[in-house]
Order: structure tokens, then sequence, then C-alpha cells
């Protein structure tokens, strides 16, 4: 598994006066606006949680800010819209969807324990992620 950085992976990209398609190869549904900037979508692993130490939900997205739009808006159904659990506690970028996958495959097995030293390593304080990334 490969994890890199935000900077590592989040390539800004000035799209004032260019035209879509562009000739890079790559098109506007390959990128994703956060804060006013428009980065490269990513593959990123990511937990909700209903409340601090609540019932707790492991997902894997290319769209971020969009998907946990639809948990906190009950656009989604199942599990997560069932247990409320629409705050954002954890994200982990990866550079392929297969990589990210095989680590949400890993934190869903890993137990209770494991899970909220992942969250607190990156969030102690349990706040909601969701304003830093919008």
């Amino acid at each position: 598994m490969i994890v890199v950085s935000v900077y590592d992976l989040q390539r800004q990209i000035d799209c004032r006066g260019q035209k879509w398609p562009r000739n890079d190869g790559f098109l506007v549904s390959d990128f994703v606006t956060i804060s006013g900037v428009m980065f490269m979508k990513v593959p990123i692993v990511y937990i909700l949680m209903n409340k601090r130490h609540g019932t707790l939900y492991s997902g894997v997205t290319s769209d971020i800010v969009k998907r946990i739009y639809e948990h906190k808006n009950g656009v989604t159904q199942g599990f997560a819209a069932k247990y409320d659990c629409k705050l954002l506690v954890f994200y982990e970028m990866h550079e392929t969807m297969d990589s990210a996958i095989t680590r949400e495959k890993q934190i869903k097995a890993g137990s209770l324990k494991k899970k909220i030293r992942l969250i607190e390593a990156m969030n102690p304080e349990w706040k909601d992620l969701y304003k830093t990334i919008v």
C-alpha cells in the first residue's frame, strides 16, 4: 500500500481561460473542486461516525466532497443513513482505487480499538473534517 500526502496527490489546476476537454488527456470529470480550487480526483478512504465513540461507517470514494454531502443530506440509503453517521472523522488519500479499496477492507476488518487509534492520530478532537475539505 502506498499512501501519499495531500501535497503529492492534489495537483492544483488553474482552469481560467482553458477550454474543455483539455488537450492533456484529462476530462472535466477527472477533477473535483475543493475550497474553490480544482484538484485531480483522488481515491479516498473515509470514516463517518454518528458521535464520538459511537457507530462507525467506513467507505471509499473518488469525490469526497460529493460523497460526504450525500451522507449529510440523506441522499444515500443503507448503514450510514440508518445509524445517522454524518461526521467525517477520518480520511486517507491513495494513489489508486485498488489500494483504497484494500485499505478500506483492512480498516473494516480491524478492531474498534485500532479504528479509534487511527481516528485519534489524525483527528484527536474528533471534529467534523467536512468543513476542512469544502
